[in-house]
């Protein structure tokens, strides 16, 4: 799986001023004189969303504004970008769980030679670079390892869930801790393509 560590829109003054009406500048003061890091990640963002109503311009300045403020969790890291790829797959979970843990299924889905060993502690890689560690393995419910990819600033989380929704199986990749708009927009584009492909090899079976 290759990601491209490229966000969707430039992240400069003119952009985010021709999107929202404000540069990043006046966002900061404005977030400034609300006293935004005391209120805190949602109500940032939903104050900027009332303004803005695209997600990906709210999220966007909100994490810079974290980032412009020098605010990081104990880990000393930005709490970043958390997305989400989601994708209806018309077929039981059991069955979706088993594609996505098959090593012949997974390498269609992952591309660039995917193989993963689903057991905790097992490893998942590709010939793109992409490289984990599983963490939690639970049959039919869900999977969560590390991830690193050529050029990411550290190492995140992606959480795998197979959900039931009357029999159909609805598929949630949830990547977080994301330190750069490039990169979140990156993993979220790649991981979108690869359930794309899952769903076709899935419902074809």
């Amino acid at each position: 799986m290759k990601v491209n560590n490229v966000p969707d829109h430039p992240l400069t003054d003119e952009a985010c001023q021709a999107a929202t009406g404000k540069t990043f500048a006046d966002w900061f003061a404005e977030l400034d004189a609300m006293d935004a890091l005391k209120k805190g990640r949602r109500d940032t963002v939903n104050h900027i969303y009332a303004q803005h109503t695209d997600p990906w311009w709210p999220t966007t300045i909100a994490a810079a504004y974290e980032a412009h403020k020098g605010v990081v969790k104990k880990d000393g890291l930005l709490e970043g970008y958390t997305v989400c790829c989601t994708k209806t797959i018309a077929a039981p979970v059991s069955k979706v769980f088993a594609a996505w843990t098959d090593p012949a299924t997974f390498a269609q889905m992952f591309g660039d030679n995917g193989r993963q060993d689903v057991r905790e502690g097992g490893a998942i890689a590709c010939d793109a670079g992409c490289k984990g560690t599983f963490t939690r393995i639970r049959t039919d419910k869900d999977l969560r390892f590390t991830w690193e990819h050529p050029g990411i600033t550290a190492p995140v989380t992606i959480d795998v869930q197979f959900q039931d929704n009357k029999g159909k199986c609805l598929m949630n990749v949830m990547p977080s801790r994301i330190q750069t708009r490039g990169e979140a927009d990156g993993l979220r584009a790649a991981w979108g393509e690869a359930l794309t492909r899952l769903k076709a090899i899935v419902e074809a079976a």
